[in-house]
């Protein structure tokens, strides 16, 4: 198994992990993104595990086939492994968004929860183009990565999301030579316009990058939040989502929903 986290990561990751709940009435799903692995989601996986609920992280190769085929064989597996969870949720990175929304065009699933999506190319990247037209798209990101595209991928082709969809957007990259290819703001892979869909319940931009945006403490923070209360807290700062990520008090391990560690988010009212 892959495992892509930058150091501080793991340290965080330690943390999360001194304590964990007794039992989860809830499971969400964790799909990572393009040329990623399991691994890439340990992180929130610690964190979601520490709020109760059940986690499932599910693994796929890009260079295993289509979008398509991918999500024919990872999707319903990794609701199976749910069980008989009161409600099956799910978080994914990048790519991973865009396999959820393949499966769910023909598919449902029962006691469907909540999603968060964060940095995912629903409207495609202009980075795919790009290697599309130089010829290197399918030795570069596989069969499934090269569908893609902005200008004519898969993304385009889906309908819009089902309800309880938040999704996350990035604004910080280090690669120059990607976001050259991207209009407007993104995160050196995916454009925050990119990233909204027809039917998602909230968007949210934060300073973040593409590759470790599932890391970032805000985010992670955030995606706690909207499992919880189905809208993002629009007034977590970077410290208060520290605090919350580190809270070791005497309630650690039993859920943000026990510790009051997040505020409650108020209904918001309005287009996302």
């Amino acid at each position: 198994m892959a495992v892509m986290v930058r150091s501080r990561a793991w340290l965080l990751l330690a943390a999360l992990l001194a304590a964990a709940p007794a039992a989860a009435r809830d499971c969400v799903v964790l799909l990572h993104g393009l040329g990623r692995g399991e691994g890439s989601m340990l992180v929130p996986a610690a964190v979601l595990a520490r709020e109760g609920y059940r986690v499932v992280a599910a693994g796929y190769d890009a260079a295993d086939g289509t979008v398509e085929a991918i999500a024919a064989e990872v999707v319903p597996r990794s609701v199976a492994e749910c069980g008989e969870a009161e409600r099956i949720h799910f978080v994914t990175h990048s790519m991973g968004a865009i396999v959820l929304r393949a499966w769910m065009e023909e598919h449902q699933v029962a006691r469907l929860g909540r999603t968060v999506m964060m940095a995912p190319p629903n409207r495609g990247s202009e980075v795919v183009d790009a290697l599309r037209g130089l010829g290197l798209a399918r030795r570069v990101v596989g069969p499934a990565g090269e569908q893609l595209g902005a200008a004519a991928g898969l993304p385009a082709r889906l309908g819009p999301v089902w309800p309880g969809v938040g999704v996350i957007a990035g604004t910080r990259s280090g690669e120059p030579w990607s976001s050259a290819l991207i209009p407007g703001p993104d995160d050196g892979k995916v454009s925050v316009a990119s990233t909204r869909v027809a039917g998602m319940d909230d968007h949210l931009v934060l300073r973040a990058t593409h590759t470790f945006v599932m890391n970032h403490p805000v985010a992670l923070a955030q995606t706690v939040a909207f499992l919880r209360d189905g809208v993002f807290a629009r007034d977590l700062d970077a410290a208060e989502a520290l605090r919350f990520l580190f809270d070791r008090g005497p309630d650690a391990g039993r859920g943000a929903r026990a510790r009051g560690a997040l505020p409650p988010t108020p209904t918001r009212h309005g287009p996302p």
